[in-house]
């Protein structure tokens, strides 16, 4: 596989998501109708380059009067004035016609009186052909037609317009008009008119926040609808403006140039902290979860992450009006505005309140310890610990308790003032890059960036670059590491260091090798190793480490038992290759076909998520892109360079490269232990032995090479034909249509009416009782699905570089396949998958590589983090019949490549099918594929009483159980629990929509209390918990504290929930209903999003396509009194009628004493800053050995400190202290606290889940909300 990674040094996982993503991070008035001052200030531009208008501020220094009505009726002006210009310089203006608030005329009376002259100058205006009409109510602004051009007297210097009036303010106008030779007036802000000269002068004027106009014209696809402008504040501040007339969200992101790379030494994590603690209030907004109440009640949400280079900010929000019905204007705006001026607030005054610091460092330390076992982090960690030590790629970048508050302040640090120092020195307007993304006018949203965004300091710090020091010196290259993972897994690393990229956007030479070197069709270096059976996958591609200094390309391959033992002929095969590739040369049309598939998927690049779209671009904008491809830039390949491609092979050598192998079984034994994540590894140079046979096999003659390499064939699945038929509808259906229905097949068909690109997708679900009937059938079909994926690895690669893929996995009915992609090749791929799905050989060798890999998988994910394991446990015990991976991965062993090759026969003999197709193909076409399906897989028809039926376990009100489960990881620390409350039935409307808005309304106080307030972990969310035919409330939270205390926590926080729901405001409750409802009614981004709502469906068997509709339509009547009622009877943990189910994972390991813990405790002794450290170290190895024994703990802290110089009174201090310390860390290891009692009773534990299960009814299975033959439109039957 060819990958495009760019994996930054700290950036791993997303801290703030409710869930796990990649990178490091934390966690709405209307627009204002104010009283305020109104500046028109004429400014001078300065020259102009590639028609960019550059505007510059300046200081008058003369005065004269005049009133032009550009703002209200007879409005006066001031105008100062300056000494003679020579030669004097005729002025032009352009103005807008507006009307004030409740004025029902416009004026077109310019008065001017210049220096000298007794008496104003009175400029008469023509008025307006034709007349704008004038409403009795008219709207707070207006932009009318520009009726004509004038010409001010020559003025002796610049200058400037300054009302005297206050007035109502309204949403910025701006003139997009650019006059040759003359001014254009331009409203700039809620604050500040600029009008552009062509003299440029050399004095600014503070404050007023001119905009430079960078570029309008960006390349983008074919079908965007979007409109883009790119400005430049006066500060440096640069922002992408994006106007999306449908969009249901807007958006805006802020990528700062500063990162992880900018840690001090001593003082690793200092970025990430910073990202985290921005949050926690500003100067105008002290609240700390102001910003996320606010985004909350907005259908909003917000994120951020922290990379080596740079941090990134992001949320989005309703694009609509808080009013649904209306259009936006000023006094029904979108919740846009207040978002982005509690956005800007982190740039322009944060207060890093002390009372909040504690808090987040312990969110930034439960982020680590999440990641302390997993093994993406932990091996990314060791190869950055075995680099350069003078290179910031050493980094350690997440942070923890110990660098960023205990170390520091063991040495007299004050934490707080160091950060504050560190956003002082690295944030500045000149390295932020904006992206705003709205339904208002570009005009509106420059506006409202100048205003909110031009008070961001600007330090004009240079850009971050490191060009002094390479990652990887020579004395890290040529060695090997061997290094024990935590999964069960088996990998080779080749890594060299290669070009820097970070000018070559237009040839990007790294994506030539990559492709070739990481292909997986005939040729290949996976084709070759994977018929020698040394591996399963491989990927290759480079990444930028920071600008300034050496990329990297890595080529991972994993491998087999046997490649393991083989892994240095794997190795020397890579190098062979890569001479092949040496020898061959470049090739134009290898370049060509990438070039091309580039140039398609721009052209047909659909919408993505506006926070996605936002982050994304935000961060593109801080390469040296040109401005105008900002969007393309790093889609196209623009240029094939044979040099750069021949240089960036050059960096491919024997003498360039290290090797790292991860196994749990090679060497054996591990001589050393990384710092920060504990793994095990063992590292030496590459024996010299094995480096002269790769050098041979690098240097390597066709003669000599393995036949079987060779450069890959021409793609027969680049499209050819892409064209769309567009049929525009007022409406886009909501619901597919059946154009096929019989005994064996029912096919759903819908024509994209929505997204008009050349592609398709194509599902089919068969059915079968035969998959789920047991876990030994499961395991079976697991196989044999393995096997299909295995056979057309080869032949669907070029499919998949193609922009064409296919899926055959299991699903909860039987067997699942998808095809998806450009429809030009679609039928071709679908025929292939079928016929190797019918066809299918079980050859022993292949089958034994693909047992043990499963064996693997089903062993590693039980070693997978608590949160990401408890869903299933949930899944299991609430559906009527499932299976765990513990019981699958017991079956394994005992199933033979025989008995995979009976159940591929008895499995497709006899089936039903249910097809959806949707996208760029017509019902003919449809109903060709779906005969293809048939034809091709000659299935028997499966009788309906045989259709699987999927049922979940109904809890009788009053129900209360608990289910118990230790973790197999012996090192992980984290606890986690599933608090499931059981609702009703999934199909009940009403249900469903109070179950929603509890969802909503409960979302944000859960975070702020459980996870930031109360620090139970880095993992805490809540939300609905829909199984296949039920509906219910969960809370989960994954922490070192146990899960019996979790659960009090939150029974805890329902019981202060009811009150505050009870005594809710009426306009928050209503802003919650809008969001919920705004959220339901959002529409699909792109086709594949539509595809996997309406399939989402048809696989549920209820078919109720119009869901979101109906929901909208029962929250909008909800009152406050009916949500009281419904949290009393299912929520409220005093309630004798609500149903819970609780999942306990947890952990084997113990948390230890930890440094904060010491720290905090030595702080009481008042010691010299030496006699702490040593004290402090002595107490952490004393209390840690009593094994969290209270007694020992206390007599343990006695008795060292009766030998110190210490009085009895600071004695009782501290041992006061320890003992509040105690409980805080006993609520996080006590492993066998009894659950806690609720609604009167206490719970049952769940020992035989067979016994639980048969104890609780079931309920009646999916049925149609409608008629199906409501949806019909069959062919009539000849």
């Amino acid at each position: 596989m060819s990958t495009s990674r760019l994996l930054t040094s700290s950036a791993l996982l997303n801290p703030r998501n409710r869930v796990a993503q990649p990178q490091h991070g934390p966690g709405n008035s209307p627009y204002p109708l104010k009283q305020c001052h109104r500046n028109l200030t004429r400014l001078p531009a300065s020259a102009h380059s590639r028609n960019r208008l550059q505007a510059r501020e300046y200081r008058p220094t003369g005065s004269v009067t005049a009133s032009p009505d550009l703002l209200a009726p007879n409005l006066p002006v001031t105008l100062p004035s300056s000494g003679a210009v020579s030669p004097p310089v005729a002025q032009t203006l352009t103005p807008f016609w507006t009307r004030p608030r409740n004025s029902s005329t416009c004026s077109r009376t310019l008065e001017l009186k210049t220096p000298g002259t007794a008496s104003p100058t009175a400029l008469s205006l023509p008025p307006p052909t034709p007349t704008p009409p004038l409403s009795s109510t008219p709207p707070p602004y207006s932009r009318l037609p520009v009726v004509s051009r004038f010409n001010l007297p020559v003025l002796s210097g610049p200058a400037v317009f300054q009302t005297q009036l206050e007035y109502l303010s309204s949403p910025p106008l701006h003139n997009t008009q650019r006059l040759s030779g003359s001014s254009t007036l331009h409203l700039l802000d809620r604050r500040h008119y600029s009008v552009m000269s062509t003299s440029p002068q050399d004095t600014p004027i503070k404050g007023s926040p001119a905009v430079e106009r960078v570029t309008d014209q960006l390349e983008k696809p074919s079908l965007d609808d979007r409109s883009y402008r790119v400005i430049r504040l006066s500060n440096k501040l640069e922002a992408l403006l994006v106007h999306d007339p449908t969009t249901d969200k807007a958006s805006a992101a802020l990528d700062v140039n500063v990162g992880s790379f900018s840690d001090e030494d001593d003082m690793p994590g200092m970025a990430h902290a910073v990202e985290h603690l921005l949050f926690m209030g500003t100067k105008k907004y002290p609240v700390e979860n102001d910003y996320s109440q606010y985004l909350s009640t907005n259908s909003g949400s917000s994120n951020a992450f922290t990379a080596a280079t740079h941090t990134n900010y992001y949320f989005e929000v309703s694009a609509k009006p808080s009013n649904d019905d209306e259009e936006l204007s000023a006094t029904n705006p979108s919740p846009l505005y207040g978002a982005l001026d509690r956005f800007a607030q982190f740039f322009v005054a944060p207060l890093f309140l002390a009372s909040t610091l504690d808090r987040e460092l312990q969110a930034v330390d439960s982020e680590n310890k999440k990641n302390l076992q997993n093994d993406t982090w932990r091996l990314h960690q060791l190869d950055k610990s075995n680099s350069n030590p003078k290179h910031p790629y050493c980094h350690f970048s997440t942070g923890n308790l110990e660098t960023l508050k205990a170390l520091p302040e063991s040495k007299g640090v004050n934490v707080r003032d160091k950060f504050i120092e560190f956003y002082q020195k690295h944030y500045s307007a000149n390295r932020m890059k904006l992206c705003v993304l709205g339904r208002e006018s570009l005009d509106v949203l420059e506006g409202w960036v100048a205003e909110l965004f031009s008070d961001v300091e600007n330090k004009d710090l240079p850009p971050n670059e490191w060009k002094d020091e390479a990652p990887l010196t020579p004395e890290q290259l040529g060695v090997v590491t061997f290094a024990k993972p935590v999964m069960d897994s088996r990998e080779l690393n080749i890594t060299f260091p290669f070009l820097d990229e970070h000018l070559l956007f237009e040839e990007l030479p790294s994506r030539y090798l990559s492709h070739l070197i990481g292909h997986e069709g005939p040729g290949s270096i996976m084709a070759y190793i994977k018929s020698k059976g040394w591996a399963n996958g491989l990927s290759a591609g480079a990444w930028a480490v920071c600008p300034g200094s050496p990329g990297m390309f890595d080529i991972q391959i994993k491998l087999t038992q046997e490649g393991l033992k083989n892994y240095q002929e794997v190795a020397k095969v890579v190098f062979q290759y890569i001479s092949l590739l040496r020898q061959a040369g470049p090739q134009e049309w290898i370049h060509d076909e990438q070039k091309i598939m580039g140039d398609i998927d721009f052209k047909f690049k659909q919408k993505t998520q506006a926070s996605s779209f936002a982050s994304k671009t935000a961060g593109v904008m801080q390469r040296p892109l040109p401005r105008e491809w900002l969007l393309s830039g790093t889609n196209k390949l623009r240029k094939y360079d044979a040099n750069l491609i021949r240089k960036g092979l050059d960096c491919l050598r024997p003498d360039n490269f290290r090797m790292s192998i991860v196994s749990r079984e090679v060497p054996g034994t591990w001589e050393h232990k990384e710092k920060w994540y504990g793994t095990e590894y063992s590292l030496s140079k590459i024996p010299s032995e094995l480096m002269e046979e790769i050098k041979e096999a690098a240097a390597v003659s066709d003669q000599e090479r393995i036949p079987e390499l060779h450069l890959p064939h021409k793609n027969q699945f680049i499209p050819t034909k892409l064209e769309v038929e567009r049929k525009d509808v007022k409406e886009p259906a909501l619901a597919p249509r059946i154009v096929r229905n019989d005994d064996l097949v029912r096919t759903w068909y819908k024509k994209d009416d929505t997204f008009w690109v050349p592609k398709a997708n194509l599902i089919v679900s068969l059915k079968s009782p035969l998959i789920h009937a047991s876990a030994e059938n499961v395991v079976k079909a697991r196989l044999f699905t393995d096997h299909v994926k295995d056979a057309l690895e080869e032949f669907s690669y070029d499919a998949d570089l193609a922009g064409l893929s296919y899926l055959v996995s299991l699903d909860s009915r039987g067997l699942f396949v998808e095809v998806s992609g450009y429809n030009d090749k679609l039928p071709l791929l679908l025929e292939r998958v079928l016929i190797t799905m019918r066809d299918l050989e079980v050859r022993d060798v292949r089958f034994n590589i693909i047992k043990e890999r499963l064996t693997r998988a089903y062993r590693n994910w039980e070693l997978q983090v608590p949160w990401y394991q408890v869903g299933g446990f949930t899944e299991w015990l609430t559906a009527e019949h499932d299976h765990t991976v513990e019981e699958l991965a017991a079956e394994l062993p005992h199933i033979t490549s025989d008995q995979v090759r009976q159940f591929r026969k008895e499995l497709l003999a006899q089936l039903h099918m249910e097809v959806y197709i949707h996208g760029n193909l017509y019902k003919e076409d449809a109903l060709k594929l779906t005969d293809m399906v048939e034809t091709t897989l000659k299935p028997r028809v499966l009788p309906r009483s045989q259709w699987p039926i999927l049922r979940s376990l109904v809890f009788p009100p009053g129900s209360n159980y608990v289910w118990k489960k230790t973790l197999k990881d012996p090192a992980n620390v984290n606890n986690c629990i599933e608090y499931f409350l059981y609702v009703g039935d999934k199909n009940d409307s009403l249900v469903r929509a109070k179950t929603l808005l509890l969802a909503q309304i409960l979302q944000e106080p859960c975070f702020d209390q459980l996870r930031t307030k109360e620090q139970l972990g880095y993992v805490v969310f809540s939300g609905v918990r829909a199984t296949s035919t039920s509906y219910g409330f969960r809370f989960l939270i994954q922490s070192e504290k146990t899960a019996p205390y979790l659960e009090t926590r939150i029974e805890l926080f329902l019981e202060k929930m009811a009150k505050w729901i009870e005594e809710m405001d009426p306009r928050q409750f209503e802003a919650h209903k809008r969001s919920l409802i705004a959220k339901r009614l959002e529409k699909p981004k792109f086709l594949d999003q539509e595809t996997n709502k309406q399939w989402s469906q048809i696989h549920s068997e209820y078919y109720d396509f119009e869901i979101a509709h109906r929901d909208a339509a029962h929250v909008k009547p909800l009152t406050n009194e009916e949500m009281v009622e419904f949290f009393k009877y299912y929520i409220h943990p005093s309630s004798p009628t609500r149903a819970k189910l609780a999942i306990y994972l947890e952990a084997q390991a113990k948390s230890d004493v930890t440094t904060a813990q010491i720290t905090e405790l030595v702080k009481t002794l008042e010691l010299d800053a030496t006699t702490a450290a040593k004290t402090a170290t002595d107490l952490q190895a004393r209390l840690s050995a009593a094994d969290h024994d209270e007694d020992k703990e206390i007599a343990g802290l006695k008795e060292y400190l009766s030998h110190l110089s210490v009085s009895e009174t600071k004695i009782d201090v501290a041992t006061e202290t320890w003992k509040k310390l105690h409980a805080e860390k006993v609520s996080g290891v006590v492993k066998d606290a009894a659950p806690p009692s609720s609604n009167g009773t206490k719970p049952i534990l769940i020992e035989d889940v067979r016994s639980y299960k048969a104890g609780l009814p079931v309920s009646a299975a999916a049925r149609p909300v409608k008629d199906l033959s409501e949806y019909e439109e069959l062919d009539s039957k000849l």
